[in-house]
């Protein structure tokens, strides 16, 4: 039986420190993405509040889970029927926030993911201010007969981030991002989305947040790595499609990447 192709909006744009003007930046990607005939749409890390560099107003503007950014998030969906991806600056204890990627369709969070691995390299520290997510199964979402499965940025640095979404049975790795420029950081960011399409046979849709700050350079990959849709440095929108067939096919043709996966998961020593 053929499964349905979904569609993957990913939304290039530049948060600010205005969450509502940052939820009717999503509103009108959405409509957008839902006329072109979206079922997922993927904004980028923080898009709930970001200012660079950070500073102290962080705390004051997190949210909780069930907080007005979500609860407009949800109201999108609902209005559009596209489940939404965001990056959302949680609420928690003490003087830290968390970097959470929710999942959002019209009846609320169907899955959250708080970023495990910060980004403290290239002369940042985003530690000074982000409380790291505890580990936890892997946070996934099904739409249109997809397992759609919750990473963050620089989690792509890290194989086994994408590998345990693989291991759960995810066909489409979500990336919201804020990858940001540096010398050979294009590079990076075009190398790491296909790396982690090809030694997990899925696809990946990586939204960052657009140059001066960011790369730019949202993009779809497909199992074998091949970027099927992508955006240049500025602000868009940019869709391309996913299916279960693709990943069949890409499987059959190199089946030793399925016993390696399998492998891991079956050796309680790794």
């Amino acid at each position: 039986m053929t499964t349905p192709a979904v569609g993957i909006a990913l939304a290039q744009f530049a948060p600010g420190p205005d969450p509502q003007e940052n939820a009717a930046a999503i509103a009108a990607y959405a409509e957008e993405a839902a006329a072109r005939g979206a079922g997922v749409l993927v904004a980028p890390e923080y898009s709930s509040y970001f200012v660079t560099p950070f500073d102290g107003t962080l705390p004051a503007h997190a949210e909780p889970l069930d907080g007005p950014f979500a609860a407009r998030l949800a109201g999108i969906a609902a209005e559009t029927g596209v489940t939404i991806v965001a990056g959302l600056v949680e609420e928690a204890p003490g003087d830290r926030v968390r970097n959470a990627v929710i999942a959002v369709d019209g009846s609320g969070v169907l899955a959250v993911y708080r970023k495990q691995h910060l980004y403290d390299a290239f002369g940042e520290r985003e530690s000074d201010h982000i409380a790291p997510g505890a580990l936890g199964p892997p946070e996934t979402f099904v739409v249109g007969g997809l397992r759609f499965g919750l990473m963050t940025c620089y989690d792509l640095r890290f194989p086994e981030s994408a590998r345990i979404l693989a291991d759960a049975g995810v066909d489409v790795a979500v990336v919201p991002a804020e990858w940001v420029r540096g010398p050979l950081k294009e590079f990076h960011w075009e190398t790491l989305v296909a790396a982690r399409a090809i030694e997990n046979t899925m696809f990946v849709a990586a939204a960052d947040h657009p140059a001066p700050v960011g790369v730019g350079a949202s993009r779809l990959a497909d199992p074998s790595g091949v970027t099927i849709a992508a955006l240049g440095p500025g602000p868009g929108l940019v869709m391309g499609w996913a299916d279960r067939e693709t990943i069949a096919a890409v499987r059959a043709a190199n089946p030793a990447l399925v016993l390696r996966r399998y492998r891991v998961v079956a050796d309680p020593s790794r």
